[in-house]
């Protein structure tokens, strides 16, 4: 087994979508089945909406949400997901990973490691 990366709680990432990339900091959350990015962002990127849809609980609720499909780079893995789109501008983080990506780059999540250490 090789050996895994390990992530703390906040990450740099960086989306890419054609010949576009995005460096934001990211909110890491073992919690959330699915990776949310703020709508303004997907727009900037020209992320295009699918027709896929997930029903989200949030602390705000319940709420059905259309999702983007794109491309992530964490450390030194580029790796490919849906995203639910979300209106994050209120938010700290414009980026929560979730499990969907988590598993795929086979992340530990340390909730002591420090930013990018």
């Amino acid at each position: 087994m090789s050996e895994r990366v390990v992530l703390g709680l906040i990450e740099n990432i960086v989306l890419l979508n054609n010949n576009q990339e995005e460096k934001v900091t990211a909110r890491i959350d073992t919690g959330a089945t699915t990776s949310s990015i703020d709508l303004n962002l997907a727009e900037k990127l020209g992320l295009k909406v699918s027709d896929k849809e997930k029903i989200v609980k949030s602390a705000s609720g319940i709420e059905k949400r259309h999702m983007v499909f794109a491309k992530v780079k964490i450390r030194d893995l580029l790796i490919e997901d849906y995203f639910t789109l979300a209106d994050r501008h209120h938010m700290t983080y414009s980026v929560l990973i979730g499990q969907n990506i988590l598993k795929q780059g086979e992340f530990i999540v340390d909730p002591l490691k420090e930013e990018n250490q």
